[in-house]
């Protein structure tokens, strides 16, 4: 990569691989949560995933970039430790553990969207721009939709306590 606009080009086929992935993750998310709450929020995020990356698709369009994946180690990793976080939780704990890598996710896309939409300005596709702001925005409501349903109630639920030793 020698120019931005081959790193932008880079980046996008990297979010695009994410995204695809985070569809997968979700489904498995959504399946392991214990709390209806959750389970739903797991279910619209998918949908949502969805919707993006058929605005990804849009965005390569315009850009006259090939719509493929790039292979996001990242991403990978973050969903390896949501895939431990089932296999080594239950309860409350595991509710809250998916939250955490839920958001782990969110964090990434937030920083990846952010990063791309103003590589898109610089580079002068102002709506390529606008609609990698619409999934910023997006990604961004749903990390406060998990904070929410984290603080309000998963993080509130009775926990069960080691016995103090005597």
């Amino acid at each position: 990569m020698k120019t931005l606009a081959d790193l932008f080009e880079h980046t996008l086929q990297d979010v695009y691989y994410a995204e695809h992935a985070l569809t997968k993750a979700l489904k498995t998310m959504q399946g392991a949560a214990g709390s209806a709450e959750l389970k739903t929020a797991f279910a619209d995020h998918l949908k949502e995933t969805k919707e993006q990356i058929r605005i990804l698709d849009q965005v390569f369009s315009m850009t006259g970039v090939e719509a493929r994946g790039e292979k996001c180690d990242a991403i990978d990793g973050i969903i390896k430790e949501g895939e431990g976080v089932i296999e080594e939780s239950e309860g409350v704990a595991r509710d809250a553990g998916l939250i955490a890598a839920a958001q782990a996710a969110e964090h990434y896309e937030i920083a990846r969207y952010g990063t791309l939409k103003e590589w898109a300005v610089a580079l002068g596709h102002d709506e390529v721009a606008a609609q990698l702001d619409r999934i910023l925005m997006q990604e961004k409501a749903c990390n406060n939709k998990l904070t929410a349903l984290a603080v309000d109630s998963i993080n509130k639920a009775p926990r069960k306590r080691a016995a103090p030793k005597k």
